[in-house]
């Protein structure tokens, strides 16, 4: 009987860790819309790319040089009409989708860092029921992984110390309250 319960404990506080992970990036997609490349970079059935340096750059492009026509002493082949580069027409519209991207990736971070850590001093003070909770503070453990994952490929190596320094922060904190020593002589249980 005394394992029934435990597992059903068990099965709630993970529930509950799910769920609230669900909810709080369910309602972050639905409210905080993530930018498109499409809405950067539109596309059309017909495409005029420019076969000149001065009309690619014009329209926001990177040219790049044929390399044939850049090497000294290369004899060129027979005439062709072949441009002298390549235009790359999504080169700033590019830019500015990669710009709105990783300011998007770094909010929708700040939002489930706030939320997990809401989760964790719920869980923190919610003393009179175990299950629940246990079940908010790993929630809100659950929700800074989740955004630390979500952004690790956007922030760059000083960011990602100071993530990996608050998350083992935020543990040891956790750790503490919730198994102090007057726990010492119980099992990690719900």
């Amino acid at each position: 009987m005394e394992t029934q319960s435990k597992v059903l404990k068990w099965s709630v506080i993970i529930g509950i860790v799910i769920v609230l992970n669900l909810l709080f990036n369910y309602t972050i997609s639905l409210l905080y819309k993530e930018p498109t490349y499409e809405a950067f970079c539109p596309t059309s059935q017909v495409v005029n790319v420019p076969d000149n340096q001065q009309a690619c750059v014009s329209q926001g492009g990177q040219w790049t040089n044929n390399a044939s026509y850049n090497a000294p002493n290369v004899p060129l082949p027979p005439p062709t009409k072949s441009p002298m580069g390549y235009c790359n027409l999504q080169y700033t519209c590019g830019n500015n989708y990669d710009t709105a991207s990783k300011n998007y990736s770094l909010n929708v971070f700040a939002i489930l860092v706030l939320l997990g850590a809401l989760s964790v001093f719920a869980g923190n003070f919610l003393k009179g029921n175990a299950v629940l909770s246990n079940g908010l503070a790993l929630g809100g453990v659950f929700s800074f992984i989740i955004a630390s994952m979500r952004y690790w490929g956007s922030a760059n190596s000083g960011v990602r110390v100071i993530i990996l320094l608050i998350a083992f922060g935020l543990l040891v904190w956790v750790a503490m309250k919730k198994f102090n020593n007057k726990n010492q002589n119980e099992s990690v249980r719900p």
